[in-house]
């Protein structure tokens, strides 16, 4: 194992591969780079003295991927200390969902960072590869992005939203058709309300905006079909758990069934996303808006 300052360690278990620690060669004992080094840990910011075992390996600076280095005898080899290659296998659930997070945020990665005290290649590191980062390290990140440190552990992905402490002094406002309509956005998952056979039933779809009517394919002999010649509603929301504060938006009017092909490859053309559903789903209904209004909830003006 040869290092250069500024090269990070990676301290990772053997049989999974998932990143347990890592930090930046901030000083060298021996001219060629041979172990210990004085490393600089990315979750605490503290420089201890390091004799890297068989867990860990280096990137080098400035180096995407790396080579494993030459076998290592005397007395770095008296250390244990054998590099690996690199493998980079892709974000894990953690490393998704934090960049998730800080995307809803609209934060960038130096920003991110310095909120959570660490270095913007260690939160990069994280974003992009599997990793295992300390309690302390998701606190710090779960602040800095507005969230829980369960949501970013994935513990509460089963649950239903809004299990969180209601705000203090919430305040509930009405919006306008405008906002609705920048909140509708042009494409994700609603909610078709509907009249069936077996009584009301509401559908979670994928769905497009064009040209101002709500659009969404289902397969001819699917649930969501029936709301074609008729009058329907649908609804897009978000909830906020960490802030306890959200949105919702509900649009109401009459739906139909595409049938003309030229309209129908248009919106396959447009389409942003596949139905999460799967299958062949080659019925595109359109709802036109006759009425969209909707309402967010808020912390009170001085709360």
């Amino acid at each position: 194992m040869h290092a250069h300052l500024g090269d990070r360690l990676i301290v990772e278990s053997p049989a999974t591969g998932v990143v347990r620690r890592d930090g930046e060669i901030v000083g060298l004992h021996h001219d060629d780079g041979t172990p210990p080094y004085d490393v600089r840990w990315s979750d605490t910011g503290d420089v201890t003295l390091v004799f890297p075992g068989p867990d860990a390996h280096l990137h080098h600076l400035g180096a995407e991927r790396e080579a494993p280095d030459a076998p290592v005898t005397g007395d770095a080899a008296a250390t244990g200390a054998a590099d690996t290659e690199a493998v980079d296998g892709g974000p894990g659930d953690i490393g998704r969902r934090l960049a998730a997070a800080r995307r809803r945020k609209g934060l960038g990665l130096e920003e991110t960072a310095r909120r959570a005290r660490m270095s913007p290649a260690y939160l990069d590191y994280l974003e992009t590869h599997p990793s295992d980062p300390g309690f302390g390290t998701l606190v710090r990140l779960a602040d800095a992005l507005g969230t829980t440190l369960l949501e970013l552990q994935g513990g509460g992905r089963e649950r239903p939203p809004g299990q969180g402490r209601a705000l203090l002094h919430p305040r509930l406002r009405d919006l306008g058709e405008r906002e609705c309509r920048a909140l509708l956005s042009t494409h994700g998952v609603g909610r078709i309300s509907l009249a069936t056979p077996h009584g009301p039933a509401v559908f979670p779809v994928n769905y497009e905006v064009a040209d101002g009517e709500i659009a969404f394919r289902t397969a001819p002999d699917a649930a969501p079909a029936a709301a074609a010649g008729s009058e329907v509603a649908f609804e897009v929301d978000h909830v906020d758990e960490a802030m306890s504060r959200g949105w919702s938006v509900l649009a109401v009017g009459r739906a139909r069934a595409v049938t003309e092909p030229g309209e129908a490859r248009r919106l396959d053309e447009r389409a942003h996303t596949e139905p999460w559903a799967g299958d062949r789903r080659t019925l595109w209904v359109v709802i036109a808006v006759d009425r969209l209004t909707g309402r967010r909830i808020t912390p009170a003006e001085g709360a």
